[in-house]
C-alpha cells in the first residue's frame, strides 16, 4: 500500500510540474509577443558569415530578460525586411523590401510569418547559444530592460522565400 501511494504521489506532482510548466512556457510565448507585438529594437551588423548570412546584435526590450532571446529572433529577420542595416562592421544593407507599406499590404502573412513558432524560425539562429553577455543588459526603467542578443540570420534563404511567396519582387526585377 505504500509503494502504491508514493507512485500516486508521484504521478499527481509529476502530472501538476508538467502542466505548470507548459503553461509558463506559454506565457513566455505570450509575453515574447507581447513585447515584440510593436517591434521596438534597434539592430547593428557585427559580421558577414558564410555567403548570404549576416551576424547581427539586436536590442530588444522588454520587461523580462529571458524574454528577450526569442524577441531578438523574431526582431533581426524583421529588421532585415522592413529596415535594413545601417552601422557596425558591414556596409549598409537595405532592407529586402523596397515598398514601405508593405507590412500593411500583406499583413496577413506577416501575422503568421511572425507568430510565435513562425516561419522566421527557419532563417534566424542565436549566435552564443541563446547567452547574453553582460555588457548587454541594461535596464531603461523600473520594469524595463534593454537586451543586445548576437544572432545569424540567412538572407538569401529568407529572400528566396519571400520572393516564392510572392511578397518582395526578385533581385533581376529592378532593371
Amino acid at each position: 500500500k505504500i509503494m502504491i501511494k508514493q507512485i500516486k504521489t508521484s504521478l499527481i506532482a509529476l502530472i501538476l510540474i508538467t502542466s505548470f510548466t507548459a503553461d509558463a512556457q506559454v506565457f513566455s510565448k505570450r509575453k515574447s509577443k507581447k513585447d515584440t507585438h510593436n517591434f521596438r529594437y534597434e539592430i547593428e551588423c557585427i559580421g558577414e558569415g558564410k555567403q548570404g548570412t549576416y551576424a547581427i546584435k539586436v536590442y530588444s526590450y522588454s520587461k523580462k530578460p529571458k524574454v528577450a532571446i526569442e524577441a531578438a529572433k523574431r526582431n533581426a529577420v524583421h529588421g532585415i525586411i522592413f529596415k535594413g542595416i545601417a552601422g557596425g562592421k558591414c556596409i549598409n544593407k537595405p532592407a529586402l523590401a523596397r515598398n514601405p507599406n508593405l507590412e500593411q499590404e500583406k499583413a496577413d502573412f506577416f501575422k503568421s510569418f511572425f507568430a510565435n513558432g513562425g516561419k522566421y524560425t527557419k532563417f534566424v539562429t542565436t549566435s552564443t547559444d541563446g547567452a547574453i553577455e553582460a555588457g548587454d543588459v541594461t535596464k531603461v526603467s523600473k520594469k524595463e530592460y534593454k537586451i543586445g542578443v548576437n544572432v545569424s540570420v540567412n538572407v538569401s534563404l529568407l529572400r528566396k522565400d519571400l520572393e516564392a511567396a510572392g511578397i518582395i519582387q526578385g533581385l533581376g526585377s529592378r532593371f
